[in-house]
């Protein structure tokens, strides 16, 4: 359907200004000060007063699907990150069975071909035994290699240091890692379980179980690894102060060798909120001290993080409910991830066009996606409007997440996402998602490598 976007307020490119955005069969056609109605077949949207931004490009989320799917599917991930301003995603490989085979890889795409609401690509995951099926990723069509160098949800842990080397040095693709040392987090265990016992550790013990050092000294030995063998190497979730030490913002970022992420999470929370929060705020890494955080959010601001991201690892409030060792680390982030950006920028820690540069365009440019994440005519009319001045509170009335809940439950968000479009498509409008047409299906993203 052809589409006329009339007087936003256009977030792109480090600059904000007043104009008009034409879609015609998916592609932006034109975008200027004012553009004339075409003819009265055109669905106007007057979004005065409202900003317009690039749809988000999620690069790290677990939709659970397949064999998790009580916790979310893809349809649900997709539905609840098309609500948060989300129109496109990478998910990631540990469902069950993990996605450490081309074959069963392909069979998730089925699967969000089918399902998804929203754009969608998979990580390839990487072992210590599949370096043959990792050679074989074919980088057009394939977001990249996932690697756990430390254990999370899934048994998927890179722990053989020559099979690590042979990965970094073959992987056609950009290679994310999770950092975290497991002997380091293996040893605090022992200690805390040695003065709590088993049942009784608190949940303020999580950043000192997984700890700086943990996080450290796997992502230093990463970093050391990508530069031994020009590996491309892109590290998700920061969580502390120290890391940040390893990064450069003096690169423009389609130069850089090695790149960071960090999550919604490690911004909003730190170590104070575990006793009102509990385990609905524990993740991997774990959410750490004040100081980190605050870091965090400079280091962001300064470009020595390239991109934001929400690592969205939904569980049954059954599955949080257990005591510290058994509660599984994750939360679901997809739908209040941008709103919580745009407090933060209300708060003036922020400003808008840094959150479009490291969650719209940033994710396009680190992993060469094709004509997405920009407001640019000729490109796919990803688009999110939001209203900075439409308060709401998150309630489990509106959660779209199959988890039903959220570490934002009770919190009044000052703005909201009222309208995304996906390929031109409006997908979710203001808590209601339209009808759309029978042969609607959202892309696999391809990538220009």
């Amino acid at each position: 359907m052809k589409t006329l976007i009339k007087n936003a307020k256009i977030v792109n490119e480090n600059s904000i200004f007043d104009g008009d955005v034409y879609i015609d069969d998916q592609i932006i056609k034109e975008i200027s000060s004012s553009i004339s109605l075409k003819s009265n077949s055109i669905r106007v949207i007057d979004a005065e007063g409202k900003y317009l931004l690039p749809g988000l490009i999620d690069d790290q989320v677990h939709f659970r699907e397949p064999g998790l799917t009580h916790k979310e599917t893809i349809k649900t991930g997709s539905i609840s990150a098309a609500a948060g301003g989300i129109t496109s995603f990478i998910e990631m490989p540990n469902t069950n069975p993990q996605s450490t085979t081309l074959e069963l890889l392909e069979k998730k795409f089925a699967i969000a071909e089918k399902d998804a609401l929203v754009n969608y690509s998979f990580m390839f995951g990487g072992t210590n035994t599949n370096l043959e099926e990792i050679k074989k990723i074919n980088p057009k069509t394939i977001a990249g290699l996932k690697l756990f160098l430390g254990s999370s949800t899934g048994n998927m842990l890179v722990d053989n240091e020559k099979a690590l080397e042979e990965i970094f040095k073959n992987s056609p693709v950009i290679i994310s890692t999770h950092c975290e040392d497991e002997a380091t987090i293996q040893k605090n265990t022992q200690l805390y379980i040695e003065k709590y016992g088993e049942e009784n550790i608190p949940i303020s013990a999580h950043p000192e179980i997984r700890s700086e050092e943990a996080c450290y000294l796997s992502s230093s030995k990463a970093i050391k690894l990508a530069k031994k063998t020009g590996a491309r190497l892109h590290v998700f979730h920061l969580s502390t102060a120290k890391e940040l030490t390893q990064f450069s913002n003096k690169i423009p970022l389609k130069n850089k060798k090695i790149t960071a992420e960090v999550c919604i999470h490690h911004l909003w929370f730190n170590d104070k909120d575990y006793d009102k929060k509990g385990t609905k705020i524990k993740w991997n890494p774990a959410v750490k001290s004040e100081k980190d955080q605050k870091a965090l959010l400079k280091a962001l601001n300064e470009d020595y993080i390239d991109v934001l991201a929400t690592d969205h690892a939904p569980h049954t409030l059954a599955e949080k409910n257990n005591n510290y060792l058994n509660a599984p680390s994750g939360g679901p982030l997809v739908q209040h991830a941008l709103v919580a950006l745009l407090e933060m920028h209300h708060q003036k820690k922020i400003k808008l066009t840094k959150i479009v540069e490291k969650a719209c365009h940033n994710p396009a440019i680190l992993f060469d996606i094709n004509r997405r994440g920009y407001i640019r005519e000729g490109y796919f009319a990803d688009l999110v409007l939001v209203d900075l001045n439409a308060p709401w509170t998150v309630q489990k009335d509106n959660i779209y997440s199959k988890c039903g809940w959220s570490p934002f439950e009770g919190t009044t968000f000052r703005s909201r996402v009222t309208h995304t479009f996906v390929n031109g498509n409006l997908v979710y409008e203001n808590f209601k998602f339209p009808k759309l047409p029978k042969n609607y299906k959202a892309e696999r993203l391809s990538f220009n490598r």
